[in-house]
């Protein structure tokens, strides 16, 4: 039985978003979410969760780009919210004291994954791939190499390699973006002592007039020896839509993950049942 993390992006972002992930991990169809622990719902949202650590893997969904940091950032977060993705990775390659505010930030978003579930996460991971981007990238590994022991959490490698991602032909240049400024993330996260995702899919154009089951069977295409893919599935409600431009996609992508299995008779599994066998294939 051919298996792959299915992991739901954004735990806690919204109300509406936190009920699909909730319900999706209830019905087994997915293995796995990152939690935006610095939304102000993400407290009131972390025991629903908890339910859920024996089945699937429950990790930091690292946020520097939508709405507002937990702590002052004066310097990167001038009006009290964070900046889009361009300007966090300039200021990280360009400010000290930008990188001094990032490097804050990161550990009391790890921090508090930590008080409302008193574990440490399975996984870290960022939203919009922030994790893994040049200036946060070093910040981020620092920050985890200080707070966990090498081997005891896994961290997402937002890359692929460039023939998987044009033979899955859904969002290619998006893709290829986010694997070249990725590049390296993987391979310094593994020198530390950190595991990572062999194999990366989902990346999506977000169109609502798209069919997000035939993606779906793209993204199973040239599947990695670990294979990590990414969703977002949400209920929509006006939080969502102030919140964030991924809005329409989120519940017709709950709707597919919710009524049908994954393609390719591949199963939703946690990273450590992905066991990686001769010719790359990883199964049961």
């Amino acid at each position: 039985m051919s298996r792959l993390v299915l992991c739901a992006d954004d735990y806690a972002l919204t109300d509406g978003v936190s009920r699909a992930i909730l319900e999706l991990l209830a019905s087994r169809r997915i293995s796995a979410t990152g939690a935006m622990t610095s939304r102000p719902g993400w407290k009131g949202w972390a025991a629903p969760l908890l339910v859920y650590a024996d089945v699937a893997d429950l990790g930091v969904h690292l946020n520097l780009t939508c709405a507002a940091p937990l702590g002052s950032m004066p310097n990167l977060c001038r009006e009290g919210r964070f900046p889009g993705l361009r300007t966090v990775i300039r200021a990280a390659l360009t400010s000290a004291a930008a990188r001094d505010e990032i490097a804050r930030e990161i550990a009391r978003q790890l921090a508090a994954f930590e008080d409302a579930t008193g574990r440490a996460p399975d996984f870290i991971d960022g939203h919009q791939h922030v994790h893994a981007m040049p200036g946060v990238r070093s910040l981020l590994l620092d920050a985890v190499a200080r707070r966990y022991a090498p081997g005891s959490l896994y961290i997402r490698d937002p890359a692929d390699s460039i023939a998987a991602i044009r033979n899955r032909g859904v969002a290619v240049p998006k893709a290829l973006v986010i694997a070249a400024l990725s590049r390296g993330f993987g391979s310094a996260a593994r020198k530390r002592g950190f595991p990572v995702n062999a194999g990366f899919s989902g990346i999506s154009p977000f169109d609502p007039a798209r069919d997000f089951a035939r993606d779906l069977e793209r993204f199973v295409i040239a599947p990695g020896p670990r294979h990590l893919m990414m969703c977002h599935p949400g209920f929509v409600d006006d939080e969502l839509r102030a919140l964030d431009p991924v809005v329409e996609t989120r519940m017709q992508e709950f709707e597919v993950l919710r009524h049908g299995a994954l393609p390719g008779g591949f199963q939703p599994a946690r990273f450590s049942q992905l066991v990686t066998l001769p010719g790359g294939a990883a199964v049961a």
